[in-house]
């Protein structure tokens, strides 16, 4: 696997930093998960429950192996840096400096081992004057601008109902940390890498950034039209909706063509898209007016056929149950030894040589902690006296 012999020593929990080690340990790395005795990563009880195991944290911690350590006392800080000592990777989601507080510090980490690569996952970074702030997925969305431009025209700025800054985080700290891998590689020293919720989906906004960048304006929530685009969104048809993203002049001839009013394009107000823009109000009452003809399933299929993008909207079960997510594995059934099979998505990213696999599933709280231990080279005397102390669960 791409990451074999990788060893990532992950502090994170909740789920920016988790995914983030996830998508290391899917690749081949060997993550130890360290989390408090007695409790756990408070994922371990939230969401979706069956025979015991919350299927959130079983999606988002497979392929890793759980350590019980009690980093509030000095001997549970005393194995941890033991443990960096033999590592490639940290990677941590505290508030910034909370990991110095616990006297693991840059100046220290680079004493334990200079060639250990940190990855960090923040709320919004560790400078400027929001760094003590606490964040979470539905404030970044709001402070990000992200929130302004989802929703109706005339309706409030709304959500994305997936944790999109928590993802997006934890996806650019893997991105990091493997790209300071590939520089150590040459250099033979670690960095620190960092990512954040707020600054993940700041780099999102594509054109609605660029426009705002150039007009100091902010741009208008638009719905499932799109703000610089037509004939672009969702039509009716005889029994629901279809989705058409006609993208630039070549795909509106062939949806227009396709649904047999390829004609209004000699009319100046449907000549290019600056005018398509201007007039979508009344393209659309157009194109809907033969739409509505036809049911959803023959739409998709003409316009495909066609050569333009169309497709259904779906809800989540039909999503995950369809054949082409079903051919592409993108849904798990992983075997949870004592708590019975746990599906769950699967791998985004497909390698041809090294692919991603699930070699374990989701840990119960502890249960690798004497294995960690004595493959990071503590004998068995001082993890029987660790354990004997409660500073190993």
């Amino acid at each position: 696997m791409a990451l074999t012999g990788i060893r990532v020593i992950d502090l994170t929990r909740i789920l920016a930093g988790p995914f983030c080690t996830q998508l290391l340990a899917d690749m081949g790395a060997d993550v130890v998960k360290i989390e408090s005795p007695g409790g756990g990563d408070p994922v371990r009880g939230q969401g979706a429950m069956r025979d015991g195991v919350s299927w959130y944290f079983a999606q988002f911690n497979r392929n890793k192996r759980s350590l019980a350590l009690d980093l509030r006392r000095e001997e549970g800080k005393a194995v941890l840096a033991d443990l960096l000592r033999g590592a490639d990777v940290l990677v941590e989601n505290y508030r910034p400096g909370v990991l110095a507080e616990m006297g693991f510090g840059p100046h220290r980490l680079a004493e334990l081992n200079p060639r250990l690569v940190v990855g960090h996952v923040t709320g919004y970074g560790s400078t400027g004057p929001y760094v003590d702030r606490p964040s979470f997925d539905f404030i970044a969305q709001a402070m990000s601008g992200f929130m302004s431009v989802n929703g109706e025209p005339d309706g409030p700025p709304l959500r994305a109902a997936p944790p999109m800054s928590d993802l997006i985080a934890g996806l650019y700290c893997a991105f990091g940390v493997v790209c300071a891998l590939q520089a150590r590689g040459r250099t033979g020293q670690g960095q620190h890498v960092e990512s954040s919720l707020t600054n993940g989906l700041v780099s999102l906004m594509a054109y609605l950034s660029a426009h705002t960048l150039e007009t100091g304006t902010a741009p208008v929530r638009t719905g499932n039209d799109h703000p610089i685009a037509a004939p672009y969104g969702l039509y009716a048809a005889s029994d629901g909706h279809i989705a058409v993203a006609p993208s630039n002049d070549v795909y509106v001839a062939r949806f227009l063509g396709a649904i047999g009013i390829a004609e209004v394009l000699a009319e100046p107000d449907f000549a290019d898209n600056a005018a398509r823009v201007r007039n979508k109000a009344r393209l659309r009452a157009l194109i809907e007016a033969r739409t509505r003809e036809r049911p959803v399933a023959e739409w998709i299929d003409v316009i495909n056929r066609a050569g333009c993008p169309c497709g259904r909207v779906m809800d989540l079960v039909e999503a995950l149950d369809d054949p082409q997510i079903r051919a592409q594995e993108m849904v798990l059934e992983v075997d949870h030894p004592g708590h019975g099979p746990v599906r769950m998505t699967g791998f985004p990213v497909k390698l041809s040589a090294t692919p991603c696999r699930v070699r374990a599933p989701a840990p119960d709280l502890g249960a690798d902690s004497d294995a960690v231990l004595a493959g990071y080279g503590l004998d068995a005397a001082r993890i029987a006296a660790l354990r004997a102390a409660g500073v190993v669960g």
